[in-house]
């Protein structure tokens, strides 16, 4: 079949982005794929078109409302040089509405009703965004009629989008982000203690690692930030792994406010997010929303301890005391699983963190392949099945 993907940013470091990037990388095999993104990692120029769609980065809403417009040029551009549409046109987030197959890893609609409300930024900055959900929560509805299948990474995020809109019953597959988690196993030839020394961390800290490539207050890391204060052991450091440099520059002014700068390291945007991973003693991420968490299961296939909120899937992977802590949104619940985390010996951490990878190994990318091989097949058979009919 021949397959249209439509996605900002198809790059392994792009939440959705990365997911697209090991399904065509996977499948361009067995299919025809033509990629139309602004950034496009391509694994297989022999075997996969790329479609330029020249976007600004940010704001996002820009980025939004300028790629669903020459998103749409593009296409149909493409149409007339192909003379010949796609068997499936598949569309991330609703960068455009006229999909197929959407392929959606958040409910703008459920944020702006709720968890907005609790986690907002202020400033221009919380504006812009505001308007970024608002601007994605109304092609949502559009999105979802048009599409005859809607792929969501957890049964949680399901369940969200059939409350809001009921007639999508029936239209729902899902399928987990891929996690690479041999990956992310600690290679035998990187030493944890040269790592952190380089960075000044002593043998007797604890460092706890956030990562996110954005959005920081929805992440929790004011709360870590308050949590760490209220500690006040020097010994417990945080490293905060992503982040553009300008909200970078306000965090580490934060940090710096609460008289804790000297605990807290800020690396931005890293292309091997591995070493912070391998280096640190615990994850941590009391995220108000997330319908996946990739970084959370990324840390865990690393052999972490997770330090996280019951959101969707990790309330399923995350046994408390076992394989991690599940904590409520507080200062006080994220400082007491901390504190429980340094009573721990090393031993104990270590055996943690190798249950939390163990748990990981749900989420293999040859698992989630063969359920996009598989719906693919399905979809194949349906087309067949259209044309058969069509013909009598």
């Amino acid at each position: 079949m021949r397959i249209a993907i439509f996605d900002h940013r198809v790059t392994p470091n792009s939440p959705v982005g990365s997911c697209h990037l090991h399904l065509v990388a996977g499948l361009c095999q067995e299919h025809e794929f033509v990629v139309f993104a602004s950034e496009f990692a391509n694994p297989c120029p022999a075997r996969i078109q790329y479609v330029p769609v020249k976007v600004p980065r940010r704001p996002l809403v820009l980025q939004y409302t300028c790629y669903h417009a020459a998103a749409s040029v593009a296409y149909q551009r493409y149409l007339r040089i192909a003379a010949q549409r796609p068997d499936i046109v598949q569309v991330a987030e609703g960068n455009v509405i006229f999909g197929d197959i959407a392929y959606v890893h958040f409910c703008h609609s459920a944020y702006l009703r709720g968890w907005r409300r609790r986690s907002r930024p202020k400033g221009l900055r919380g504006l812009l965004r505001y308007l970024d959900h608002l601007l994605h929560a109304c092609a949502e509805p559009h999105v979802f009629r048009r599409a005859s299948q809607i792929v969501v990474p957890s049964l949680g995020l399901q369940k969200e989008i059939e409350a809001l809109y009921p007639f999508v019953r029936g239209k729902i597959v899902v399928i987990p982000n891929p996690v690479a988690v041999d990956w992310f196993q600690r290679s035998e030839s990187f030493y944890p203690n040269i790592f952190r020394a380089k960075h000044g961390i002593a043998s007797e800290d604890m460092v706890l690692v956030f990562v996110a490539l954005g959005h920081f207050e929805l992440k929790g890391l004011e709360i870590v930030l308050k949590a760490l204060h209220e500690l006040g052991d020097s010994r417990v450091k945080l490293w905060v792994v992503g982040g553009p440099r300008d909200l970078v520059r306000e965090w580490r002014q934060r940090a710096k406010q609460r008289c804790i700068e000297n605990r807290v390291q800020f690396w931005g945007f890293q292309s091997d997010i591995r070493p912070f991973l391998w280096a640190a003693d615990a994850f941590i991420l009391p995220s108000e929303y997330e319908t996946f968490s990739l970084a959370s299961v990324e840390a865990a296939a690393a052999g972490l301890p997770l330090i996280v909120t019951p959101t969707h899937v990790l309330k399923e992977f995350v046994r408390d005391g076992e394989n991690g802590f599940l904590v409520e949104r507080s200062v006080s619940s994220v400082a007491a699983a901390v504190r429980r985390l340094c009573l721990m010996d090393p031993a104990s951490r270590q055996r943690m963190g190798r249950a939390a990878q163990t748990a990981a190994r749900r989420y293999s990318p040859e698992y989630v392949l063969n359920m996009w091989r598989e719906l693919y097949n399905q979809y194949s058979i349906q087309l067949r099945r259209g044309a058969a009919k069509w013909a009598e």
